[in-house]
């Protein structure tokens, strides 16, 4: 498991809460979006929790950004 001081990993949440805030979007929007409490958005942004994949699939949805956004070094 990549550790949650992995620089890249580092470079993924910046990313997040980057597509988040340009997308003008709350955290209290992400979490009725996945169906969360507003504590557990806020927990994946400072990498406290690690976020699941469908999770990652409907954040790309409400950010309108592709997983490239956020991983650039994924194949595609």
């Amino acid at each position: 498991m990549v550790s949650p001081y992995d620089p890249r990993y580092q470079a993924f949440l910046k990313r997040l809460r980057e597509a988040r805030e340009d997308a003008g979007v709350t955290q209290e929007r992400v979490a009725e979006h996945l169906d969360l409490v507003q504590p557990l958005v806020s927990r994946i942004e400072a990498g406290e929790r690690k976020i699941d994949p469908i999770e990652f699939e409907e954040l790309c949805k409400l950010y309108e950004k592709p997983a490239t956004f956020f991983l650039p070094d994924l194949p595609v």
